[in-house]
């Protein structure tokens, strides 16, 4: 028995072709719309059995609000999503949103078949591998090469992480100085190269700075614990 569809993406060619596929497998096809954006409205109108959302950028915030707006107005729908090879937020986003499946776009006629069906009978539909890909990321996170805060701690020598982290805890030269013992010309001079390296011009620059990009976050504080330096949410965070 073929299911009453509708297919919406942002490429209308696209669209149209999977549409006229299906419909050459039996289903019935409501519309092939563009773009996305509209889909919300288009489905809550014609209440599909199956919608299938086509997106470039799962990941993106607010790609899936339509999908929201669906399952409010018309929980019976079931979206299946067709996007690339996502990220584990990616398909987590889709299914928060309220998504019964996702298919990576290049997959077969066939795979899209199998999820819209699955999806219709109240199943989830995505693929084992995606899944598998998806955890596999998860347990083993790739570090970002374009993290501000990595790159910002990477510039510091350990002594000027220290001197940095009671600035940001509103230490004085005198206070740095003495905790760190050594000379308040010493201190003074770490300070510089600290406010040099971060391409600031001004204590109060460098602790927001940091505090912005996550650098303290990462920063082992004095006494060495990992905890962010305490007084740092309300004299940095808060600005």
């Amino acid at each position: 028995m073929g299911v009453r569809i509708m297919v919406v993406d942002d490429h209308r060619l696209l669209a149209e072709a999977l549409a006229s596929a299906l419909k050459l497998r039996g289903h019935r096809v409501l519309a092939a719309a563009a773009p996305t954006a509209g889909a919300a409205e288009l489905v809550v109108s014609r209440a599909p059995e199956v919608c299938l959302l086509g997106t470039a950028v799962p990941a993106e915030p607010g790609t899936f609000d339509p999908i929201v707006r669906i399952k409010r107005e018309r929980p019976q729908v079931a979206v299946v999503v067709l996007g690339p090879v996502p990220s584990p937020r990616g398909i987590a986003a889709a299914f928060a949103a309220g998504a019964s499946g996702y298919v990576r776009h290049d997959e077969r006629i066939e795979g899209v078949e199998r999820a819209m069906v699955k999806a219709r009978a109240g199943e989830a539909a995505v693929a084992p591998q995606l899944l598998q890909g998806a955890f596999t990321e998860l347990l083993n996170p790739v570090v970002q090469p374009d993290d501000e805060g990595q790159r910002l701690l990477r510039m510091l020598t350990p002594r000027e992480v220290e001197v940095l982290v009671r600035v940001a805890e509103g230490e004085d030269t005198r206070l740095i100085a003495a905790g760190m013992g050594i000379a308040p010309s010493t201190a003074r001079t770490h300070v510089q190269r600290v406010l040099m390296k971060l391409g600031v011009g001004s204590r109060l620059e460098a602790a927001a700075l940091a505090a912005r990009t996550g650098l303290l976050d990462r920063a082992v504080p004095p006494g060495g614990s990992a905890d962010p330096p305490k007084g740092l949410d309300h004299r940095v965070r808060r600005r």
